[in-house]
């Protein structure tokens, strides 16, 4: 759990054991519901010990893992962990929209407004908003832990897929790239991320898996990425020198969900690759020390301690280390859901509005978006219900939990855990140990 002083300055975090027994004995208040952060009493930083934490992190296009975590030399032991889910593909689909849009209204001649794209220019470094949100995200909760925890250094995994030579699907030299150590292994790597680690013939998992070419080179297939799959042993085998059509003619099926999967566009990669030096400026901005690291040192970190591949672990993982003691048991999965829209109507399918939103988005005391608690005496819904709230004017509210929403809640049932702050949080199990 994190610590703050009576001066709201950050302390070394504490084992939720004593965090209760800080707050029974009344040493301590609850500062914040999700993350938990305390806030002693009697104590502050100057009359403290601190030795400071560490964070990790794994960038990822859908997913960032964050570790906090003590180092001790080498040693790492694993303290909170939080995987953030962007929101980078909505953002995107709904500029999308924007613009389709404003061409139809321009098209149909009801109210003109010449285009302004040729006028626009852009600033060095600028991103696209689907990719910028995936560094703000991060950054903003690289910055809220440095309130929370006292952070001394930062780990973070320059990951990367070389798109070009993954699309080139042959040895790039000269002026086109200089061939590296990695080029091989940034294919394998690929593949394993694109097919999920599994045979994608039988869906077996946990067992040694070949690159495997769906047209033969023996019938003139290539060497690209789009012609390449993972298969087990035993479907390597049987396959052979057979094209992909006739292997899988039984089951028609398999034959297009595999086609269609291989001729995905290396989208993620690209997402990756453009927001990583942005992150990594961004980190050295903050004035903390940033160390980074490869992608191939945060797997061979992982084979040794014996950890599953999740995007925390490998935030745990990232950089020089000797071994891992812990790592925390539980998971904060953190949403980003946005803290609404300035929109207060709702656009049909031709662009016009169609329905208006009220003008406040309080009512009764309450926000879309609010973690809240609800203890309804009796009824259908009786019971406590925990999670965010969806308000209405009628003050019948709904409130998605864990287990899924529960609708019409009274609001004079609701009390508030904390206000919104453009996330939605959630638990999940960490991966245990290989065997």
């Amino acid at each position: 759990m994190f610590v703050l002083d009576r001066h709201g300055q950050p302390l070394q975090p504490t084992s939720p054991a004593y965090a209760r027994k800080l707050l029974r004995s009344g040493r301590a208040v609850v500062h914040r519901h999700t993350p938990f952060v305390i806030r002693l009493r009697d104590r502050a930083a100057a009359d403290s010990t601190v030795h400071g934490v560490q964070v990790g992190i794994d960038p990822g296009s859908k997913h960032t893992g964050i570790s906090v975590f003590r180092a001790d030399s080498a040693d790492r032991s694993g303290l909170y962990s939080i995987q953030l889910e962007h929101r980078g593909g909505r953002i995107r689909d709904r500029l999308t929209a924007r613009a389709a849009y404003r061409r139809g209204r321009r098209s149909r001649n009801l109210r003109y407004r010449a285009p302004r794209f040729d006028n626009r220019t852009r600033p060095q470094g600028w991103l696209a908003p689907s990719l910028r949100h995936r560094v703000d995200i991060t950054m903003s909760w690289v910055v809220r832990l440095t309130r929370w925890v006292p952070v001394t250094a930062v780990h973070v995994e320059k990951v990367s897929f070389d798109t070009h030579a993954l699309s080139a699907g042959r040895p790039l030299e000269g002026v086109e790239y200089q061939q590296g150590t990695l080029a091989g292994y940034e294919v394998r790597e690929y593949l394993l991320a694109k097919w999920g680690r599994a045979c994608a013939y039988c869906g077996a998992s946990g067992v040694p898996l070949n690159l495997d070419h769906l047209h033969p080179r023996s019938r003139g297939g290539s060497d690209r990425v789009s012609n390449l799959t993972l298969a087990c042993i035993r479907c390597n085998q049987a396959k052979n020198a057979t094209p992909v059509e006739e292997f899988l003619k039984g089951r028609p099926a398999l034959l297009t969900k595999i086609l269609r999967q291989a001729k995905a566009p290396l989208r993620d990669a690209a997402a990756v690759n453009a927001t990583r030096w942005a992150l990594w400026r961004a980190l050295e901005a903050t004035g903390l020390p940033v160390h980074t690291a490869s992608g191939g040192r945060t797997k061979w970190n992982r084979s040794r301690t014996g950890a599953t591949k999740s995007h925390t672990l490998d935030a745990l993982h990232v950089g020089h280390l000797g071994t891992v003691t812990a790592w925390p048991s539980t998971v904060l999965v953190v949403t980003a859901t946005g803290r609404g829209t300035y929109a207060r109507t709702i656009p049909d399918r031709y662009g016009f509005p169609r329905l208006a939103r009220p003008r406040s988005k309080l009512h009764h005391g309450f926000q879309t978006g609010d973690l809240v608690r609800a203890n309804v005496p009796a009824g259908k819904k009786a019971g406590i219900h925990l999670g965010r709230v969806l308000v209405r004017s009628s003050g019948s509210f709904d409130i998605t939990t864990r287990h899924g929403r529960v609708a019409g809640i009274n609001h004079r049932h609701v009390r508030h855990l904390q206000r919104a702050d453009g996330y939605g949080y959630t638990t999940r199990k960490e991966a245990d140990r290989n065997d």
